[in-house]
């Protein structure tokens, strides 16, 4: 089932997500609803925030960038209870977006290298450390986790700069073309 997503505004996406157990209900199915929102958005990531659920869950999708990062051409993963847990390399700035935040893109800056912990969909543990793309993008999503979005990373003049387009999406002026569910004012 595609979900909507929440956009910039939405009290959940500034919550900081609990953990959840393995009993949590219908996991499976949220992990299922999540992939199927987050491809019909084009998007390569989605955390449980951004479909307005305070939990700490999130999917990675980087099969779509198969061409280019041929590493990645079978790579869907179910990130729960996720955290980042140490940093590593350098500081590298590149562009970014992000589902809840339609229309603005940013050069972010993010570590090169991180290690991360986190439960799959089978609650086993993992303890690895990830780089490249792939650290980006998990920096970003478990960022969500914490109650952040990208444009928190991004210069005050740079987010002066987005004023306007942030004031529009309180505003519930949102063009995209996936299902999204705008703050209420």
């Amino acid at each position: 089932m595609i979900l909507p997503i929440y956009t910039y505004g939405q009290p959940v996406l500034r919550k900081v997500a609990e953990d959840i157990d393995a009993n949590y209900p219908e996991l499976k199915q949220l992990v299922e609803n999540m992939f199927e929102t987050n491809e019909r958005a084009d998007g390569v990531g989605l955390a449980a925030p951004q479909i307005g659920l305070p939990i700490r869950v999130v999917i990675v999708d980087l099969t779509p960038l198969a061409e280019d990062y041929p590493e990645y051409a079978e790579f869907k993963r179910a990130y729960i209870n996720g955290y980042i847990v140490e940093e590593d390399g350098e500081t590298i700035l590149m562009d970014e977006g992000c589902l809840s935040l339609p229309g603005i893109h940013e050069k972010v800056p993010r570590a090169e290298r991180v290690r991360v912990q986190y439960v799959d969909e089978n609650f086993v543990e993992h303890d690895e450390w990830v780089e490249g793309f792939l650290a980006r993008v998990l920096q970003h999503e478990f960022d969500h986790l914490e109650g952040k979005v990208f444009t928190d990373r991004i210069s005050p003049l740079r987010r002066q700069m987005n004023k306007g387009k942030f004031n529009a999406l309180l505003t519930g002026k949102v063009r995209c073309d996936y299902k999204v569910k705008v703050a209420k004012k």
